[in-house]
C-alpha cells in the first residue's frame, strides 16, 4: 500500500496541473486599446494589437474610441469615459499622424485628462502606442510626442524595439519603429495596413500583455468596474432606440443655434421638421393635444441635434441636462402644460438616463414665432 501511495502522489499532482485550466487562464488583466481613427486604418491596427494581447491567456482586451465617428466602420465602437481609464491594467493608444503629432481628436481627448493627472491616477500604469501615418514622414516625431504626453501622466512606456523586424518583408516600405508600430497608409503599392504591419502590431500587443501582467498590482488602480451602466455609449442608445437626430436648423435671424458659456450650452428650438413647422397653430383651435405632444418631441429632437453639434459630434460629452423650459401656444384658460412637456422630458431621459433628469418649467403663450405650437429652451452641462 505504501508503494502504491508513492506512485499515486505524482499522478495526482500531474492530473491537478492539467485539470485546472480555468484558474490558470482566468482573464484578470484588462487592457484598454484606445483609438482615434479617421478612415479605419488605425482601427485595423487596434484589432491586431488586441489579438496579440489575448495570446496571453489571462489578458482581456477592450477596444474603445475617444469620440464617436459617423464612419460606418467605426460608428459602433463604444466611446470611452475618461473616469474609467484608471480602472485598467494597461492602455495602448492608437492614432493617425497629423503633421508629426498625434491626431486632433486624440489631442482633444488628452486635454480632458487634467483631473486624472492631478490625482496621479495613471502613474505606474503601462502604456504603448501605435499609429497610422500617410507617407511615413513625421511618424517618429509623432510617436515621440505621444510618448511625451504619456510620460507627463507618469505612465510606464513600453517600447517595441526591433521586435519582429526579422519576420517582415523589407523589400517594401513597412511601418516598423522602435517606439511602436505604424502603418504607412499613404503608400499604395500594397494594401494598408500591410500583412507585416499587422504582424508587428500583433507581436507588439502580445509583448504589451506580458508587461501588463507583470505590472498588475504594482500601481494604484481605481476599483470602478470597466463596464458600467453609467458608461453607456449615447450613440449606441440612439441606434438601439431608433432615434434619428435632425441636422442643425439654420437660424432665421442674427443669432446662433447654440451658445456655450463655460461648461453650459444654451439652446432654443421650435417644431421645425423637414423645413416646415410641424402641427402649427393654437391648441384647441388649430391642433389637438396629441399633435402638440408630437410637435414637442420634434422640438426636443431639434434641441438634441443642436446639442450634438455643440458637443463636437459626441453626445457622450454631456454631463447633465440642467433645465428645460417649454412654451406652448394655448388658450388663456389652458392648464395642462406639464402633460404636453412630458414628451420632451421623456426623450431627454430616454437618451441620457439619469443625466437626462432636469429642472423644468412649462409656460403658456398667446402666440409663438412662426405660429409654432411649441418652443423649448434648454440648458446642458458639457465636458
Amino acid at each position: 500500500m505504501t508503494k502504491f501511495k508513492k506512485l499515486l502522489l505524482p499522478l495526482i499532482i500531474l492530473i491537478t496541473a492539467f485539470s485546472t485550466p480555468s484558474i490558470a487562464q482566468k482573464k484578470d488583466v484588462n487592457v484598454l486599446v484606445l483609438i482615434y481613427s479617421d478612415n479605419g486604418g488605425t482601427y485595423e491596427l487596434a484589432k491586431e494589437f488586441a489579438k496579440g494581447l489575448e495570446k496571453n491567456s489571462n489578458v482581456r482586451s477592450v477596444i474603445k474610441q475617444v469620440k464617436h465617428s459617423e464612419n460606418p466602420i467605426l460608428k459602433t465602437i463604444p466611446v470611452v469615459n475618461i473616469e474609467e481609464l484608471s480602472s485598467y491594467d494597461g492602455i495602448a493608444f492608437g492614432s493617425p499622424v497629423y503633421f508629426g503629432n498625434m491626431s486632433t481628436g486624440m489631442s482633444e481627448f488628452f486635454s480632458k485628462t487634467i483631473d486624472l493627472w492631478a490625482k496621479h491616477a495613471l502613474e505606474g500604469m503601462p502604456a504603448s502606442v501605435f499609429m497610422s501615418a500617410g507617407s511615413g514622414a513625421g511618424r517618429e516625431l509623432a510617436l515621440q510626442s505621444f510618448w511625451n504626453t504619456l510620460a507627463v501622466h507618469g505612465m510606464i512606456l513600453v517600447s517595441n524595439g526591433i521586435r519582429s523586424n526579422d519576420k517582415i518583408d523589407n523589400s517594401i516600405a513597412q511601418g516598423n519603429s522602435v517606439l511602436g508600430t505604424t502603418s504607412l497608409a499613404g503608400i499604395k503599392n500594397v494594401p494598408r495596413p500591410s500583412v507585416d504591419e499587422c504582424l508587428l502590431a500583433e507581436d507588439q500587443g502580445e509583448n504589451f500583455g506580458k508587461v501588463a501582467t507583470a505590472l498588475k498590482g504594482t500601481f494604484r488602480q481605481e476599483s470602478a468596474p470597466i463596464s458600467r451602466t453609467n458608461n453607456t455609449d449615447i450613440n449606441q442608445v440612439l441606434i438601439n432606440k431608433n432615434i434619428i437626430l435632425p441636422k442643425v436648423p439654420k437660424p432665421a435671424g442674427n443669432y446662433q443655434p447654440f451658445v456655450r458659456s463655460g461648461n453650459l450650452v444654451f439652446i432654443n428650438q421650435y417644431a421645425l421638421k423637414d423645413g416646415k413647422i410641424q402641427h402649427p397653430g393654437k391648441l384647441g383651435k388649430d391642433v389637438d393635444e396629441k399633435q402638440v405632444r408630437e410637435a414637442t418631441r420634434t422640438t426636443m429632437l431639434n434641441v438634441l441635434g443642436v446639442l450634438k453639434a455643440a458637443a463636437g459630434g459626441d453626445l457622450n460629452r454631456i454631463k447633465k441636462c440642467v433645465q428645460l423650459t417649454g412654451y406652448f401656444n394655448v388658450p388663456e384658460d389652458y392648464s395642462k402644460h406639464a402633460e404636453l412637456m412630458n414628451a420632451a422630458s421623456d426623450l431627454a431621459v430616454d437618451v441620457f438616463g439619469e443625466k437626462g433628469k432636469h429642472a423644468r418649467a412649462s409656460v403658456g403663450a398667446s402666440s409663438l414665432p412662426g405660429n409654432t405650437s411649441v418652443e423649448i429652451q434648454a440648458i446642458f452641462e458639457i465636458e
